[in-house]
């Protein structure tokens, strides 16, 4: 939202197209380091992104999902539901898809007990015992969503220490009396009929639980954009240069998707707004050509 409102400003023509709008920020429970808003929700601040994006009359489109994005000599052809759309410049911004275990009973069981997102499921899970698997800071702020509701949380985490953990959200978490922490340790399997039951993890021990919350990082999401053959890491994150640039002339990217080690909403923002200001100076640069 942040690059299209600065793109307006550049008085170019600019287009979002998208399935839903919001992104990831509006699974988050509570957003405390944005500029400007002390304490809200991430769903709050999503609005305010997109009335802001509304009132320099960006237009907005969503409902159908950007299929398939290639590049015939100087312009971008987009195709969105049954639309193709053709452009100069284009930033991609797709953002990411939940990263599974990979383990028996995790597809069978999912929304029956197997969940990705607290704050979209806590709510079903009051007086229950359940347990979150990761220990990146994003797993750490989710096991404090669920110990709202949950009688008890266990984090399960295969390294021996929060390493990643923001010191603010690993003390809240080390206060909280109903969350315990089991480390050095993996799920191996999640077990139940109908429901989550118990799971079992790799030093033979099995745990009877009503939930298990999934946090393990994410996969950008970017298959759209393979015809582009744009550079990208072992992650499968598209590589970005400073300007938010892709390899790709007239491209770029930002957020989620790209090779951005700190993924951070302030920072997604602001390769949205370098993405605006580089397709500006393209564009200028190719009118001063012809």
């Amino acid at each position: 939202m942040g690059g299209s409102i600065y793109a307006k400003r550049y008085n170019m023509e600019t287009l979002i197209l998208t399935d839903t709008l919001g992104g990831t920020i509006t699974q988050t429970h509570l957003v405390e380091n944005y500029p400007g808003f002390p304490s809200v929700t991430g769903q709050e601040l999503a609005e305010h992104l997109i009335e802001h994006a509304k009132a320099n009359n960006v237009e907005i489109r969503q409902g159908s999902r950007v299929n398939r994005v290639t590049k015939e000599g100087d312009t971008f052809k987009i195709e969105y539901g049954k639309e193709i759309l053709e452009s100069r410049t284009v930033v991609l911004a797709t953002g990411t898809t939940y990263r599974k275990l990979g383990v028996p009973g995790e597809e069978e069981l999912k929304g029956r007990g197997v969940s990705y997102c607290a704050t979209c499921d806590a709510g079903f899970f009051k007086g229950k015992n359940v347990i979150m698997v990761g220990g990146g800071d994003s797993a750490v702020k989710e096991s404090l969503i669920l110990a709202e509701h949950a009688a008890h949380v266990t984090i399960v985490y295969r390294k021996s220490e929060f390493s990643k953990a923001e010191p603010i959200n690993l003390a809240r978490m080390e206060a909280t009396e109903n969350i315990s922490t089991k480390l050095s340790t993996n799920v191996t399997e999640i077990i139940g009929e109908t429901k989550v039951e118990k799971v079992k993890f790799d030093t033979g021990e099995e745990m009877a639980v009503d939930g298990v919350f999934i946090e393990i990082g994410r996969i950008p999401i970017t298959s759209m954009f393979d015809e582009l053959n744009l550079e990208k890491n072992e992650k499968g994150e598209i590589i970005v240069n400073p300007m938010s640039e892709t390899s790709v002339p007239g491209c770029y990217s930002a957020g989620d998707i790209t090779d951005m080690e700190w993924k951070q909403a302030i920072g997604g923002v602001a390769q949205g707004t370098k993405a605006a200001y580089m397709g500006f100076s393209f564009i200028s640069a190719q009118k001063l050509k012809s």
